[in-house]
């Protein structure tokens, strides 16, 4: 697993890292996997992977997310990259939710530690995680049988997924939108719009854009081919041109940030209209 020497992480962060990552565990987790036979299990054959994410080496990680070392070193590295908890920072996915959801889709789920979180809070819901990495993949359903959860692992692509139309309740994102272009991340936008039932709630979690705006060193820690694009533009604007309504955002612990939209109900969800009054009548 090649690295890039001259970011911001290799130069100054990596040597206080290590104090932190335990390598041990990471060579555990590496062994424990028969990596052929889980990838084999989780790839799906007639997948392309698109440009933007094959030829790009996310992290400084030769290969990017398609290698063992990023699977095995994700969690570690993203336990110090989320101040000042990882998991307090996810908590906020579910603490933005609204509803109560039975089915879940969690795009671009990396390792799963989101999913987990989302299935741990909706015990009910019938859970999904959906990710480019088979690698990824493989640890996300480690962990999940760990913790005894039922979640069902995806491989694809966020902007095309093979569900059905109107066939989630909810549908999250956690740290993908820096990783992909803006044009892709509008185009996943709109996915979550198609995928959702009427009612239906997105949340995306990704770093704050207007930190990442006043603060460039951030946008030059690690490898990130896509971060300065996402930095300066507007998951909002993106939603709302997506046709959700009742965007907002929040930003929290200076670093991070929430954004949260709905599929608006349309005539076609109710059964009949009451011209008189103007209320609907629920089907």
């Amino acid at each position: 697993m090649a690295t890039r020497k001259d970011t911001i992480f290799e130069q100054y962060l990596a040597p206080i890292a290590r104090f932190f990552v335990d390598e041990d565990e990471m060579r555990k987790l590496h062994q424990s996997i028969n990596w052929q036979r889980e990838c084999d299990r989780f790839t799906d054959p007639n997948l392309i992977y698109p440009n933007y994410y094959k030829t790009q080496n996310f992290h400084g990680i030769e290969g990017g997310y398609l290698t063992i070392g990023a699977a095995t070193s994700y969690d570690p590295v993203t336990q110090l990259a989320l101040p000042p908890n990882e998991t307090w920072v996810r908590q906020q996915v579910i603490d933005t939710i609204q509803g109560q959801p039975l089915r879940i889709l969690d795009l671009g789920c990396g390792t799963g530690s989101t999913t987990l979180l989302l299935k741990q809070a909706f015990p009910n819901a019938e859970v999904f995680g959906l990710d480019l990495s088979p690698y990824m993949l493989a640890v996300a359903d480690r962990k999940a049988k760990q913790a005894n959860l039922t979640i069902h692992w995806i491989h694809g692509k966020a902007e095309h997924t093979k569900f059905s139309d109107h066939s989630f309740d909810l549908v999250t994102a956690s740290l993908l939108f820096h990783e992909t272009p803006p044009s892709i991340s509008k185009l996943i936008l709109q996915e979550c719009y198609r995928l959702l039932k009427s009612s239906g709630e997105v949340v995306i979690l990704d770093g704050s854009q207007k930190t990442l705006r006043q603060t460039e060193w951030l946008t030059q820690i690690f490898e990130e081919p896509y971060i300065r694009d996402y930095a300066h533009d507007s998951t909002e604007a993106w939603m709302g041109a997506a046709g959700f309504s009742a965007v907002h955002s929040h930003e929290f612990w200076w670093l991070h940030q929430i954004t949260h939209g709905t599929k608006a109900l349309t005539c076609t969800d109710f059964e009949e209209f009451d011209e008189f009054d103007g209320e609907f009548a629920v089907s």
